[in-house]
């Protein structure tokens, strides 16, 4: 997985049918999807439950691209190693889920996955300010985590553009996960962001048998945040 700025769009399975995870994520990637995004939940770190390792073995193998997989749990060191093994590409965890985030990082990378940060909506730029050498995406939650088709928060595009100010030029990414769509991808987008999840955005309307609106709207969001990218 090298390093490539360009604007890529990371549909959630969180919004897909869980009956046909292996289908959904063929059919988003035939539809345009660049990454696909897996939000791991514990019921603790936050108020939902979701998916563990053996779901990202699982869809592994139906997944030609970039595995997105966003640990929303507490304590998270002990679980890196497993999804490392399960394929994921890029593992995140929140500076807000344990004591040692920078010993977190060392791990992931030691696991040979691509280490990121999340930052909720309450917790500034500054906190990853000495992790930005050890780091390879910064994911900017844009809403609560815990729940999809949540409501943008705005007040974090600010904080975009503080971490692409301070990025400068290291390989970076900057992801944005919450509220992303036609309408609030511009914004991400002008700001410095360059990785979007969007769950309910793209698969609203489609299904594995009818997958066309899920090209339909990765489009949307895509043309919406190509106009002002950055």
């Amino acid at each position: 997985m090298s390093f490539d700025r360009s604007l890529k769009i990371a549909p959630s399975i969180l919004s897909a049918d869980f009956a046909n995870f292996g289908a959904e994520c063929e059919a988003i990637e035939a539809q345009g999807a660049d990454w696909v995004h897996v939000d791991v939940m514990d019921g603790h770190f936050v108020p939902n439950i979701t998916f563990g390792p053996a779901t990202c073995a699982a869809i592994r193998p139906h997944i030609k691209g970039v595995m997105d997989v966003h640990l929303m749990v507490a304590p998270v060191d002990p679980y890196i190693e497993a999804f490392a093994q399960a394929g994921a590409d890029v593992i995140t965890a929140h500076v807000e889920a344990g004591p040692h985030i920078h010993r977190t990082l060392q791990a992931i990378r030691s696991a040979g996955a691509k280490a990121g940060v999340a930052l909720n909506p309450g917790t500034p730029a500054a906190a990853v300010e000495y992790l930005l050498d050890m780091v390879d995406l910064i994911c900017v939650m844009t809403v609560n985590p815990g729940f999809g088709g949540q409501k943008f928060i705005h007040s974090q595009v600010e904080k975009v553009r503080q971490l692409r100010a301070m990025i400068g030029d290291r390989p970076v990414h900057i992801e944005i996960d919450g509220g992303v769509d036609p309408t609030t991808a511009p914004l991400v987008a002008k700001a410095g962001a360059d990785v979007l999840v969007a769950g309910s955005a793209v698969f609203r309307g489609g299904s594995v048998s009818d997958p066309a609106p899920y090209g339909a709207n990765i489009r949307a969001i895509r043309e919406a945040a190509a106009g002002t990218y950055v």
